[in-house]
Order: C-alpha cells, then sequence, then structure tokens
C-alpha cells in the first residue's frame, strides 16, 4: 500500500475524514475499495479548496498515495476500468447494508452493525465518483445515514430502537464520539480538529417503508461488515445463511424476440454493465444477485427493453 504519510487534515476537508479513514480499515481487505475512498476525498477535496497551502499540500501527498496504489495494482480491472470498478464497490457497499440491515430487522442492535449501516453510506457517496447516483443507492445512502443515526441514540439514552423501516425523524449521529478509542488515520496523518457529527437534516420525516431491498438479502460467509477490533464490540459469528436464488424467466430460455429488435449502444453499454454486476456478486459467492443481473442482461438483449 502507499506508504506516503498524509499531513495533518485540514479543517476545510472535514466533510472526507471519514471517508479517509474507511480507506484505511479497507487497505488490506479491500484495496480496491480503499482506491476509491481516496479518490472520492480527493475529487471532493479538490472542489472544497485546492489553492490555501495547507489543502494543496494534502491534496498532494493524496494523490501520491492514488499514484502509488494504482501502481501496485494495476494490472487489476477494478483499477483500470471504471465500470468493473464501479460494480465491485456498489457490490460491497450493498452488502455491507444487508448486513446491517438483516440485524436490524432481527432485532440484534450493538455498534458493529451501526457502523456498518453509516460505512455503506460512505460508500455509496464514493459511488459518485463514477456519476450520478441511482435513485435506489441514493434511497439506500439516506436510509443507512438515518437508521446509524436513530439507533445510536436509541442506545445511548437506553431506549430499545425499533426495527426495520419506520417513520423517520431527525437524529445527529457524532461518529468521533463513537470512534473516540479507535486509531487515526495513518501515524502523522489525519487528527481531527473538531468532532464529527451527521446531521440528518436532508431526509425527509416521511415513513420509509417503500425502500427497495434486493432479493437474498443476507449475511453472506465473506460478509464486509468487519470494523476495527479497537471499537470493543464482542458478537457472534456470523453464519452464511442459505442464498434465495432467483427464479429465471422462462420465456428467456427461447431466446426469441416478440420482434426485430434494433440495439442501441447504450443498450450493450447497459447489458455490459449489468454482466460486470454479474462478475462482481459472484467475487462474494453471491449468487442470487449474480443471477438476477445475468438476467437483466440476457432480457435487455432478446427484448431490447429492461
Amino acid at each position: 500500500m502507499a506508504a506516503t504519510a498524509l499531513p495533518p487534515l485540514p479543517p476545510q476537508f472535514k466533510s472526507i475524514q471519514h471517508h479517509l479513514r474507511t480507506a484505511q480499515e479497507l487497505d488490506k481487505r479491500e484495496p480496491v475499495v480503499a482506491y476509491y475512498c481516496r479518490l472520492y476525498a480527493m475529487q471532493t477535496g479538490m472542489k472544497i479548496d485546492s489553492k490555501t497551502p495547507e489543502c494543496r499540500k494534502f491534496l498532494s501527498k493524496l494523490m501520491d498515495q492514488l499514484e502509488a496504489m494504482k501502481k501496485q495494482f494495476g494490472d487489476n480491472e477494478a483499477i483500470t476500468q471504471e465500470i468493473v470498478g464501479s460494480a465491485h464497490v456498489e457490490n460491497y457497499a450493498l452488502k455491507m447494508f444487508l448486513y446491517a440491515d438483516n440485524e436490524d430487522r432481527a432485532g440484534q442492535f450493538h455498534k458493529n452493525m451501526i457502523k456498518s449501516f453509516y460505512t455503506a453510506s460512505l460508500l455509496i457517496d464514493v459511488l459518485t465518483v463514477f456519476g450520478e447516483l441511482s435513485e435506489e443507492n441514493a434511497q439506500h445512502r439516506k436510509y443507512a445515514r438515518w437508521k446509524a443515526a436513530y439507533i445510536h441514540n436509541c442506545l445511548k439514552n437506553g431506549e430499545t430502537p425499533q426495527p426495520g423501516p419506520i417513520g423517520m425523524e431527525g437524529e445527529s449521529f457524532d461518529v468521533e464520539r463513537e470512534e473516540a478509542g479507535s486509531s487515526s488515520l495513518h501515524s502523522g496523518t489525519t487528527q481531527p480538529t473538531s468532532s464529527s457529527t451527521y446531521e440528518a437534516n436532508n431526509i425527509p420525516t416521511s415513513n420509509y417503508t417503500g425502500i427497495h431491498i434486493p432479493p437474498g438479502a443476507h449475511a453472506p460467509a465473506n460478509t464486509p461488515a468487519e470494523v476495527p477490533h479497537n471499537t470493543g464490540v464482542t458478537s457472534n459469528t456470523i453464519q452464511p445463511a442459505p442464498q434465495n436464488i432467483p427464479l429465471v424467466d422462462p420465456s428467456l430460455y427461447s431466446g426469441q424476440s416478440a420482434g426485430e429488435v434494433r440495439l442501441t449502444p447504450e443498450d450493450f453499454a447497459r447489458a455490459q454493465k449489468y454482466c460486470k454486476y454479474a462478475g462482481s456478486a459472484l467475487q462474494y459467492e453471491d449468487v442470487s444477485t449474480a443471477v438476477q443481473n445475468l438476467q437483466k442482461a440476457l432480457k435487455l438483449l432478446i427484448t431490447g427493453r429492461e
């Protein structure tokens, strides 16, 4: 991994400190995701302030880290091809979200689950390096951040959280206070100057039961919802649940379309994207998601419709 140490985080960049911390936590386990977390931080930092000396120095060192990682993992398709990288990061974020969501719906409330919700929301932020978020991912991000705040505040106040989607209210999640005992970024790097509080003031207070949870929501054997060991979290080992494989549409077997189908370049690009998503899902042994995306690609190629 990139050995270049980052200088202290400028106050202007407080909004990206947790993305950088997530990158550090994932360096060994998921270097591809860690790379895109840093890329997101780099792009966001450039938009915030690229002119003051301390910000320029910080961004320069961050760029050195990115270049070192790109050199180290230059033969990885997820680094060299954005469509593969996007699928990889999205799959990882979704795994973390589904782990936290299943724990929540089962009434298993703990810091590991809270952190998984919050980290999933950060990784969905990272997806913006590939373009505008889908409506589904935007919903997941809002819900994950709100759930992290809601459950955290309930536990802090000695209350029992309500599992599953419920009416959302404004909550604030003081991440720094929760992670007071956790390690900072690489020695000599980011040392937050103040508490970072997530204010859920942009989240609607309406009932959130309409959120779309993909089929096959389960915590696989290699769920990414791991957190640093120094959080003091103790929980039972997560056992993989049987995967619910979606039924294959029988009409797809025939390979017959209703008429002559003219596919556009955009159709081919979408089909390719679904195939990349399926390949990324298989890296996590997620057969359900792989089958679902392959069916979407096949339907699009056969019918010209999604």
